[in-house]
């Protein structure tokens, strides 16, 4: 087993991220049975000596450039949250550098991790290319529009492959970190989440926002009204295409495009909005919502707000009553 893990910190880290990552490693070699505490060490490194979080507070890292042959590497969020910041903090010759020692550690068997922003130095780099990745929700659609080589799916929080690893938006660096716990040890994996008290994470789709997504694009702004006026009735992509003023095949594919689902997928995702705020704001029981929101019976609609959300029905429901 590795004897140390590569954290690469570029100069503006993301704070939370950096340490979500630190701090369950830590935990884990702290509570790891004797004689293998050593295997959950975390080493810093950056391409400058001193790298600056994004709020401002140095790290004494050692050099990326020295660093040789590791086994496993984490890429933290860059700070910045917005396209125009992410595109600057990508023009930045640090960050052109890291891609080519990402890509060389990666030739040498390094598995390569990252979560939110980070998964852009990654695909970036090209390591992405050909392959399942998620990141941040609400920067989907521009992840989508830069790297059309990489299959997106922003509806998971952690998706693992066999050389690269990518997690979606702040918190899921504990997921990232926790996974790699779990590949070596789901028992100390288990008692570490117990301690940090990690739950299990929602889909991404629990907390995404449609209308922050929607807002770009006067196509899909057009079919969320057309479909938030028809969530009881039957889906029609050509009475939808009809409404926005275009072709099916034109609506299908900006679907695609801005949110990475179908109109068809993106109607039913409304449905199981409007169906928990239901079953949040009134008394209406499970047969009711499910006749307004377009389903047959209760029994469908469970099993898919299972699916989406993670939770039943009842847990939906009681979870408004804790202020949860």
């Amino acid at each position: 087993m590795m004897t140390s893990t590569t954290i690469l910190a570029l100069d503006g880290v993301f704070d939370t991220g950096l340490a979500a990552i630190q701090d369950t490693l830590a935990t884990a070699r702290d509570l790891a049975p004797p004689g293998s505490n050593d295997a959950w060490k975390a080493q810093v490194f950056s391409i400058r000596r001193v790298a600056h979080t994004a709020h401002g507070l140095a790290i004494p890292t050692m050099q990326a450039e020295a660093r040789s042959n590791p086994e496993f590497v984490f890429v933290p969020a860059l700070g910045a949250k917005t396209e125009e910041g992410i595109e600057k903090a990508l023009a930045h010759p640090d960050v052109r550098r890291a891609g080519e020692l990402l890509g060389r550690w990666q030739s040498q068997g390094a598995t390569i991790a990252a979560a939110c922003t980070g998964t852009f130095v990654l695909a970036e780099a090209g390591l992405l290319n050909g392959q399942e990745a998620t990141t941040s929700w609400w920067l989907a659609p521009f992840f989508r529009s830069r790297y059309p080589g990489v299959t997106l799916d922003d509806s998971r929080s952690l998706i693992p492959g066999n050389a690269v690893v990518t997690a979606g938006a702040v918190l899921a660096h504990f997921d990232l970190a926790l996974w790699f716990v779990r590949q070596r040890s789901p028992e100390l994996a288990d008692t570490v989440a117990r301690y940090l008290m990690l739950d299990p994470r929602s889909p991404h789709s629990t907390y995404a926002i449609p209308d922050h997504l929607r807002h770009t694009d006067r196509l899909v702004m057009l079919f969320e009204k057309w479909a938030r006026q028809n969530l009881d009735a039957g889906f029609s992509l050509g009475r939808a295409a009809s409404f926005v003023g275009t072709s099916e095949r034109t609506l299908s594919r900006r679907l695609n495009t801005i949110l990475g689902r179908s109109p068809l997928a993106y109607f039913q995702d409304l449905r199981v909005e409007r169906a928990t705020y239901l079953l949040k704001t009134t008394q209406l029981s499970i047969d009711e919502v499910a006749t307004r929101t377009g389903y047959d019976n209760g029994a469908t609609l469970r099993t898919l707000l299972r699916r989406k959300t993670g939770r039943t029905a009842s847990e939906i429901r009681r979870s408004n009553q804790l202020g949860t």
